[in-house]
């Protein structure tokens, strides 16, 4: 297993280390393309989903744990489909909520050197190579988003996302951030580019912070009737699909 999680980290450095020749740049085009339609394959059919992002370090007897637990079961008794990257933590707990009650249940894993690794709850999953194709294809499929507490990855995801809705890119998908105590802070600094008048006040109401599940959910159930499709698409043939 080493060779491959070395190569692949050696893969990126390589790409960002600037220019190459033209043939090796086509080549890295061809395969961000590559792992473009083996996302579109796999999910085009799932469904409307809702994404739930959060550390992959929370174990199973911590409290968010329990929550995106309790997220992931009653994002599938709306009728929609729980999204996660697939990892351990409150990943993993998303998908095994949705996973316990029968609903659908999706995993968009990464290649990394350390720390992730499928988790059990996924029937449908893919494992992507470049974060960025995997954001991509993560906000694509969803609309609403819980973002639950994690690190560097979580962060660049919810304001990934916050710039998309603010920037009128995607829809005004609801954002629920779970966790007052650890949130605060954040939104705090937010308060603060509004005063310097870096974003508007009316950027303030684009996300609901709350420690109550129940609220979020409903939070999500107002927004999303008027965004997202009632049903999955049908699935007919595609691009040589077998299934």
């Amino acid at each position: 297993m080493l060779p491959e999680k070395n190569s692949s980290k050696q893969e990126h450095l390589i790409f960002l280390e600037g220019a190459k020749p033209r043939l090796k740049e086509l080549g890295f085009a061809w395969k961000i393309f590559k792992q473009f339609i083996a996302g579109f394959r796999t999910l085009h059919f799932i469904g409307p989903c809702v994404t739930v992002f959060g550390s992959a370090r929370f174990k199973e007897d911590h409290e968010y744990y329990a929550a995106a637990r309790a997220f992931g079961k009653g994002i599938a008794k709306l009728g929609l489909t729980t999204m996660t990257g697939g990892g351990p933590g409150i990943m993993e707990a998303a998908n095994r909520g949705a996973f316990e009650v029968g609903g659908k249940s999706v995993g968009c894993n990464i290649k990394l050197p350390f720390e992730q690794a499928a988790n059990p709850y996924t029937p449908i999953s893919i494992t992507f190579r470049y974060f960025f194709v995997r954001k991509v294809l993560m906000v694509k499929y969803s609309y609403a988003f819980v973002i639950m507490p994690g690190g560097f990855g979580t962060m660049d995801e919810l304001f990934e996302t916050l710039t998309l809705i603010q920037t009128e890119t995607i829809n005004h998908f609801p954002i629920v951030l779970y966790g007052k105590s650890y949130y605060q802070p954040m939104v705090d600094y937010l308060k603060g580019m509004v005063d310097a008048g870096t974003i508007g006040l009316n950027d303030l109401d684009l996300y609901l912070l709350t420690d109550d599940v129940e609220e979020g959910l409903q939070h999500i159930n107002k927004h999303i009737s008027k965004n997202a499709p009632k049903k999955a698409r049908k699935r007919l043939w595609w691009l040589l699909e077998s299934k």
